[in-house]
């Protein structure tokens, strides 16, 4: 992306953990000069140290971006430290989990560019995937100058509403541990079958990211891969019998899965 608005004004961050330390590595990597980015961080890690970059010194009186990326619970505490960047001047991006736009306004005031966005885990390793949506201050730009920098840790996806968040929680929010559950789920039924663990686990670890490195990559749909690989009567149909009943396969066991993260999702929110 252009980072000229941000080496002319600066780029502050409130809170830099394992996300927001994948984004400035994406960041630097790109090009972004260490001297445009202020980080407060009660507890810095060596590695941001030594990236050039300033932590908690003073900061710009004006800057483009203000990046809020501390946990849920240190967000009363931390927010009025950066209330005065609110009114407009500053893009407000948050990729704090369950604070919806609502809060960041009534900290910020009135006029206040937001934009919310949902990050996912893998974007620690630059990964992810990040929906973002923002308020009625803010226009095409800011969702373009978010969505610039959310691509440091992955895919980015533009949601119609707030409303759609909750969804988004119960599918990729969630859906890493779903994932994960899934792996150990996998390497069980191989030990149980004669596999050694470490070598039923290393098959499972494997499969699972070699299959969703091929079903980004393949220009054919899920569908259309998994069909490739069945042959009639063969192993892998077996398998697909069980995993696809309509009773008791994983559609229905994923949809009530989602259904009850999102619900959650919806119910903390309020």
């Amino acid at each position: 992306m252009n980072f000229d608005e941000i080496s002319n004004r600066g780029l502050v961050m409130l809170g830099c953990g394992k996300m927001g330390s994948a984004m400035l590595e994406g960041w630097l990597k790109a090009g972004l000069a260490p001297s445009a980015v202020h980080v407060i961080d009660p507890h810095p890690s060596d590695w941001l140290r030594a990236q050039g970059v300033s932590v908690n010194g003073p900061l710009p009186a004006d800057p483009a971006v203000l990046m809020v990326a501390v946990k849920p619970q240190m967000m009363g505490d931390a927010l009025p430290r950066v209330a005065g960047f609110g009114g407009g001047g500053t893009l407000v991006l948050s990729v704090a989990a369950g604070t919806p736009i609502a809060a960041f306004e009534a900290v910020f005031g009135p006029g206040t560019r937001v934009v919310r966005s949902m990050p996912n885990t893998p974007a620690a390793v630059g990964k992810g995937i990040t929906a973002i949506v923002g308020n009625e201050d803010a226009g095409a730009g800011d969702l373009d100058m978010a969505e610039g920098l959310l691509s440091a840790i992955g895919q980015v996806v533009r949601l119609q509403s707030e409303d759609q968040i909750d969804a988004v929680t119960g599918v990729s929010g969630s859906g890493p541990a779903y994932v994960f559950y899934m792996i150990d789920a996998l390497a069980a039924a191989g030990e149980a079958e004669g596999l050694p663990p470490e070598m039923a686990m290393q098959l499972a670890k494997a499969t699972v990211a070699g299959a969703g490195v091929l079903a980004e990559a393949a220009v054919e749909t899920p569908e259309q891969l998994r069909i490739n690989v069945t042959s009639p009567k063969g192993t892998t149909q077996a398998g697909l019998s069980v995993l696809m009943d309509e009773a008791t396969g994983l559609a229905p066991l994923m949809r009530a899965t989602v259904k009850a993260a999102t619900d959650r999702s919806r119910k903390l929110r309020g």
